[in-house]
This record gives structure tokens, sequence and C-alpha cells, in this order.
């Protein structure tokens, strides 16, 4: 490895020896502020070396890691998002927990793990970065181990998360022993003349980055765990998990070139299907935000199979859009939720939600846009994620997927309206009893805020960030 390499690394290496000092300073000083500045503080540092590191044409470090304008561009979307998570954090810790700095350490392996694995070019990476991903969330999401529930839904994730592993590691073996090889490249060289072995292989792989993706029928885990972990923790699992492994198979079937294989299109057209269909379906039976957020991402992570599915720059680019619509959309979401939550739990049923316009009429707004946006809503950014997707799945003739993207579409907006519906309804006699509301936290609000603002402007505004994703994404192909 060279000196250039290493210039290359100098984000991941941040991110990697930042949780090790942390650590060490825990053990002789304990203090929450200072634990999450310092987060911040390597989260920013690693963006900037990032975006400064002039990564416009493809480099690669060893036949591990590749860092290229597909790599930045999410890699980059991936520390956004754990900024996010760590401003939602503090002022949720401060309120719910008692021990609360070696939270920070999790949350900065977490976002290496996910970084590694969408540079990832090798399946030795892929593994890697699945793998440190996955043990941090298994102790963020038992972080407060007071809770039962909290306990209860890390060993659920825990136990399918290592089904999923074993498929994973049983794919990369069928592929090489097809191949020879386990190198990305190598492996897309050799699949042409591939027989039933690296079909099956492939198709093994799918299912274990299917469990990661809560796609149907692997996603029994989702709603368990989305109802389970921490709020902040939740958001982070919708957004920078599903994100990173959603650009890894990308990136995968993108090289693989998956319009070759028609038989393997058939069976992610199938889970796409039945993931729009299912996520939406199970999420109108629900009473819980958090379940039914977790039954949308179900159905989210269909459409986005559909832009997946066009193999073509503008499916890349609709991939691209959309996730960054719903990084900021979900993050919004659960950020409420984190908001409105306390010690004894957080705020989980939509009864809770009932009068909250005239209790606290900011979140109640904020809320309100985040699941306009979810729905597809015009003028905000969920609306035209939509749009690209349908524009992509039709340009290659993807009907089936279009049509069950958009009657699914309209099935959802049901259940995001019932939450909006109950936020301005009259409030009930006995919450007149209940306590007066907090202030909102500083930190908070003004993550809020920007969340909302950067909605609209994305929504109504989507230029640069098109030009953005253009440049970068569709580079892969």
């Amino acid at each position: 490895m060279t000196y250039a390499d290493l210039g290359r690394l100098a984000p991941l290496l941040v991110l990697f020896a930042a949780p090790v000092v942390l650590l060490v300073i825990i053990a002789f000083y304990r203090h929450h502020g200072f634990t999450m500045g310092a987060t911040l503080a390597t989260l920013a540092a690693s963006f900037v070396l990032l975006v400064t590191g002039g990564h416009a044409e493809s480099f690669r470090i060893t036949d591990l890691l590749v860092m290229d304008g597909y790599s930045v561009f999410f890699v980059a979307l991936i520390l956004v998002a754990a900024m996010v998570v760590t401003l939602l954090s503090y002022p949720y810790l401060e309120a719910t927990t008692k021990r609360k700095e070696e939270y920070y350490p999790l949350l900065l392996v977490a976002t290496l793990g996910a970084a590694v694995l969408v540079a990832s070019s090798h399946f030795a990476s892929l593994f890697l970065g699945l793998e440190i991903l996955g043990i941090s969330l298994y102790a963020l999401i038992g972080f407060q181990r007071e809770r039962r529930c909290c306990v209860e839904a890390s060993m659920k994730y825990l136990i399918l998360a290592a089904v999923g592993s074993a498929f994973l590691l049983f794919g990369m073996a069928l592929i090489y022993a097809e191949t020879g090889s386990l190198e990305f490249t190598r492996i897309m060289q050799s699949a042409k003349g591939a027989g039933l072995l690296f079909l099956l292989g492939t198709a093994t792989l799918i299912v274990g980055i299917g469990f990661k993706l809560a796609l149907v029928p692997f996603h029994m885990w989702t709603a368990d765990v989305y109802q389970g972990a921490p709020a902040p923790v939740t958001a982070f699992i919708a957004s920078v998990s599903k994100g990173a492994a959603f650009a890894l198979i990308l990136r995968f079937l993108t090289e693989l070139r998956i319009d070759q294989f028609p038989t393997l299109g058939l069976a992610l057209t199938t889970v796409a299907v039945l993931s729009m269909f299912a996520g939406n379906l199970l999420a109108l039976m629900q009473t819980n935000v958090k379940r039914m957020l977790a039954y949308s991402s179900i159905a989210h992570v269909g459409y986005l199979l559909v832009a997946l599915l066009a193999t073509s720059p503008l499916g890349m680019i609709a991939v691209g859009y959309y996730l960054v619509a719903y990084f900021v959309t979900i993050l919004g979401a659960f950020g409420v939720v984190a908001v409105l939550s306390g010690p004894e739990g957080d705020a989980e049923q939509i009864e809770e939600y009932r009068g909250l316009s005239s209790r606290r009429p900011w979140l109640a707004a904020v809320l309100c846009a985040m699941m306009l946006s979810l729905a597809g809503i015009p003028l905000t950014a969920g609306f035209l994620g939509k749009f690209y997707l349908v524009v992509a799945g039709i340009g290659s003739a993807l009907w089936v997927l279009v049509i069950s993207l958009v009657v699914t579409s309209v099935i959802g907006l049901y259940y995001y309206l019932r939450v909006i519906f109950a936020m301005y309804a009259r409030p009930e006699e006995n919450l007149a009893a209940l306590p007066e509301c907090q202030k909102i936290p500083v930190l908070s609000g003004i993550t809020l805020a920007v969340l909302s603002v950067v909605l609209v402007l994305t929504g109504v505004y989507p230029g640069p960030m098109i030009d953005i994703i253009r440049t970068t994404v569709t580079g892969l192909r």
C-alpha cells in the first residue's frame, strides 16, 4: 500500500481511529457533551477529507476497496446521516439514559462499517464491512438495556442477521467455486460463460443482502427491531444501514449487467412487487408509528428495485435522488419521534400524536411534511423521487413494476394521512391533564429545521442535487 492509498483511505482511517481514542478518553473522563462533540467533529473531518480528496476518477486501493465518484457520493450521504443521528441522539440520551458515552464510539464504528460496505470491490471487504456494521448495531439496538424491548429487539436482530450472513457466505462460496475469484471485476469477466452454480450463488448472495434490506420474504425482523430500538438508532438503521446495503447491491448488479440474466431479473421483479404490496398492506394495520414506518421502509426498498432493474443511467440517477430524499424524510420522521420520547419510553402510538398541532405546532408541521414526502405528495423531495423511479421504469418498459409502484403508493397514502389527521384532530379532554410540554431541545430543533428546508428545496429545486448525482453515481457505468 502506497502513501497515495493512505491519502485516499484517510476518511475511513479517521473513522477507524476515533472510536479507539474516544474509548480511552471515556475510561478516564466521562462527559456526554464532550463525547458527542468529538463524534460530530470526527464525522465532519471525515466528510471534509472525503470531498476534498479528489476522487473524480476511480482509484483502487488494493483489490478490496475502490474510491470513485460512486463511493464518494454514498459515503458522503452516510456521513451526513450519521451527523444528523448524532445531533438527534444527544438530547434523546440526556432524557432517557444514565450512561451515555459508549453510545458514540459504537455509532462511529457502525458508520465505518457502512462506508466500507459502499466502497467494497471484493467479497472479503464486503463481508468485513457488513459485519462491522452489524455487530455495532446489535449493541446500539440493545444500548438501553434497562428496557426489555431493546434487549429483545437486539437478540432478534442478532439471530436473523446471522442467518442473512450465512446465506451471504454460502453465495460467495458458490460464486468462488464457479469463477475462482472473490474480486468483483474478475467475477464479472467470468460471469458471461458461467453456469447454474454462478446463478445459484448470485441468488443466494441476494438473499443475504435481502435480509439486510428487509425485502419480502426476508422482512420478519423489521417491525420488532424498529419498535424496540431507541428512536435515533432506528433512524440510523432505516437510513444508513439500508442505504449502504442498497448501494452495495446496486454496484454489484450493475457491474454484473443483470439484464443479461433474465432469471435473476424475474426473481428480483417478484421480490420488488411483493415488497411493495406487503409493506404497504402491513403498514395499513399498524397503530404504532415506529412499526408503521418499518413496514413502510420495506415498500420503499421495493420502489428502489424498480430503478435498479431499469439498468439505465436514468435508473442510477433515480436511485441516488430517491435515497437522498428518503434519508432526509426518514431522519426527520424519527427525529420527531425522538424529541417526543421520554424516560418512560418512545412516543410510538398514533393516539399519542392526537392533538399534537395544538401542543407543539412546529413538531406537527415537521412530521406532517415528512409524512407527505413519504407519501409522494408534490412540492416535497419524495414526490420527485417517485417521479424519477416511474420515468426510469417506463423507459425500460417495466410495466408491472411501474403499475405496482403507483397502486401501492395510493395505498400508502392512507396510513400517512392517518398520522396527519391524528396530529391535527381536536385533542381529547384527558389530554388537558397531561403536564406541560417541555421546550424542544436546541440541537433537535435546528436539525429538524434544516431537514425540513432540505426536504422542500430538493423538492422544488432538484437541479443541483441531480447534477451531483449525474457526475458521481452514473460514473459507475
